[in-house]
């Protein structure tokens, strides 16, 4: 007998007892068979399990092309299981870069895609970042995932229906926001709302309120909502992430000593540069990153009860894609930059993308008695240690107000002058005292001199027609002399950006004000005399009076809550002090900003008693010397 017919009477001889025992034809069990496997809920999948079993990373946003695995960064698993955690409801992620970010959100859109299908929202700070994201990240993931290729019509699919911003598919939608557009913010109820880089919103969209509040607003409909919210952290006291991460459990990524077993997190304050090992906290061992890596890590809450609102903290020193050695060199750039050039941006920003924590500012004001009380006695216009001047110049409704500051390696600086020409500033001879006053000469004891390498002065006065005339008039004389228009707000650097957005197409400096404050205050603050220290004379006749010291700090760093978040400002201190001289050390601190100075071969110059600003006689054989090159402007 045909071997598969006996295989086939086997099988079917209790298929036919079953339907002699029901009673009921067998074709109409199998046809309820069929009905019940249709409709019967799938398997409990959750999030990473999905991910492992369907999702496949693309060439062009991946090093790692092909299947998901996320043993690969096992720290992944347990945030991405949190996100269909009937328990929880919001998802909290403050963490560095390099850690996989993205892809946890790429994670989540696929599951609820495919697998629990709803409707879903992407919060980008801008439209054109929702823009970025949905063509490079999102689309590439819905092409080369199998499992959501045929779910999610291409945009360019005749009669598909999706945009770039919007897309459909069987059961949900999925729509890309922008944080600063409340139009994009305002439409379809939504089940699942994630939010990336909130740090970067902007406060308020448009008029409509803050951005977080709105997206979570579109979710009230939905007893089984989720939020999930991810960002890179930024300003202490400022940072959405962390406050968002402290009201949750506050999980940390924790991995057992190799040595005594006790878990711990990755800390940068038990890295060891000379060996690049992370010693153990509990027995003192030092081992090596990839003993520490493989180790099976796990996370532990502070506050393990807060089970609606998961919140975890992750560093790039748990990185599979980040090695110690390159985050020591990055640390080592970063701390170069803060001590010899009392530059603070790259410190700040490795301390937010590699440790995942937020920046203490040092900005608090000064103390008025300890600046006046330290005051020094010069014997010379310019003392010894200052290689380059700079001028800061306030337009006034009578006046211009005028500070020369020297500057030495690391941004350390010495107040020269501080000075005020009065007149009609509605004449063109005013103007010409003030360029007048820019071309003098200053003096060394030794009889060497310098002359002012770059002024910055502000066009947002009574006068700004009147200044753009006499800056297109220095500019056609080569001098180094340019508007700047300050701009508030935090996270805006010194020198924000070059505009020529003005009748006369004039080069205007937009300076972030604040960010100017945050480093004067920083250096007002240093005790010992070297990189960033402030000089100021005594001598009566340098204006450095105890009007001018309480001006320099008549500002003071406050909180304010706006729409439900906290926003830094500065503001005026009680007893209306001008502020004019804080004006003026930031745009004169912005002018050295712009020549970026090499102090070395300026040191060099001075040292030889050279005034490298003057014009110098050509030589009548030999190419013609193109003086001291900085990182910035020639010199």
């Amino acid at each position: 007998m045909n071997t598969s017919k006996v295989k086939t009477m086997i099988k079917s001889e209790p298929d036919r007892k079953r339907s002699k025992d029901l009673g009921i034809d067998l074709k109409t069990i199998k046809l309820f068979e069929k009905i019940a496997k249709a409709v019967a809920p799938p398997p409990i999948m959750t999030v990473s399990q999905w991910a492992d079993a369907e999702r496949r990373l693309s060439a062009e946003s991946s090093a790692e092309a092909g299947r998901w695995n996320t043993d690969r960064a096992p720290y992944q698993r347990e945030i991405l299981d949190a996100v269909n955690n009937p328990e929880c409801e919001e998802v909290v992620i403050m963490s560095s870069a390099q850690v996989g970010k993205t892809e946890l959100i790429l994670n989540t859109i696929g599951y609820y895609i495919d697998y629990d299908p709803a409707p879903i929202l992407v919060v980008n700070p801008t439209i054109e970042m929702a823009q970025t994201f949905s063509k490079d990240r999102l689309a590439p993931m819905i092409r080369d995932t199998p499992a959501l290729r045929g779910k999610v019509r291409d945009a360019k699919s005749k009669n598909s229906g999706n945009t770039i911003l919007h897309k459909q598919f069987p059961g949900g939608h999925i729509t890309m926001a922008g944080a600063n557009s409340p139009a994009s913010l305002a439409s379809r109820p939504i089940r699942i709302a994630l939010m990336d880089e909130i740090d970067r919103y902007p406060a308020s969209a448009g008029t409509e309120g803050n951005p977080i509040k709105l997206a979570e607003k579109r979710t009230t409909t939905f007893w089984n909502r989720k939020k999930i919210k991810v960002s890179t952290p930024t300003i202490k006291g400022q940072s959405q992430i962390e406050a968002e991460f402290l009201t949750g459990s506050q999980e940390e990524w924790c991995v057992p000593c190799p040595c005594c077993g006790k878990y711990q997190p990755y800390e940068w304050g038990r890295i060891h540069f000379s060996d690049v090992t992370m010693e153990c906290k509990f027995c003192g061992e030092h081992i090596s990153e990839v003993d520490w890596k493989q180790q099976k890590g796990k996370y532990i809450a502070k506050f393990p009860d807060r089970k609606r609102k998961r919140s975890f903290h992750l560093n790039e020193l748990a990185s599979p894609w980040k090695h110690w050695e390159e985050i020591i060199r990055e640390f080592r750039e970063a701390q170069k930059e803060l001590k010899e050039n009392g530059d603070i941006n790259k410190m700040k920003t490795w301390i937010n993308t590699t440790l995942g924590e937020t920046w203490e500012e040092r900005g608090k004001s000064a103390d008025d008695d300890s600046i006046i009380g330290r005051r020094e006695r010069y014997e010379a216009d310019i003392p010894d240690g200052a290689v380059v001047l700079t001028a800061g110049v306030d337009v006034q409704d009578d006046r211009f107000e005028i500070e020369i500051t020297g500057w030495g390696r690391g941004y350390e600086s010495w107040g020269i002058k501080y000075d005020k020409i009065f007149g009609d500033l509605e004449k063109e001879e005013t103007w010409d005292l003030l360029e007048n006053y820019l071309d003098k000469e200053f003096y060394f004891a030794s009889g060497s001199s310098l002359l002012i390498a770059c002024t910055c002065i502000d066009t947002g006065g009574h006068f700004t027609t009147q200044c753009y005339k006499w800056l297109k008039k220095m500019e056609r004389k080569s001098k180094r002399i340019y508007g700047v228009k300050g701009m508030g707000g935090p996270g805006i650097p010194l020198i924000h950006k070059l505009s020529t957005n003005n009748q006369l197409k004039v080069k205007v400096f937009i300076l972030g004000v604040d960010s100017g404050k945050e480093i004067l205050m920083t250096r007002l603050n240093t005790v010992d005399e070297g990189p960033g220290y402030c000089h100021f004379p005594i001598n009566a006749d340098r204006g450095y009076n105890e009007t001018y010291i309480k001006g320099l700090n008549s500002e003071q760093r406050v909180v304010h809550i706006k729409d439900g978040r906290p926003v830094i400002k500065w503001v005026k201190k009680a007893g209306g002090i001008r502020n004019e001289p804080l004006d003026l050390r930031n745009y004169s601190t912005a002018a050295v900003e712009i020549l970026r100075p090499d102090w070395e071969v300026l040191e060099s110059k001075v040292k030889a008693g050279i005034n490298y600003m003057k014009r110098q006689p050509a030589k009548k054989t030999g190419k013609r010397k193109t003086g001291a090159l900085n990182r910035g402007v020639q010199l």
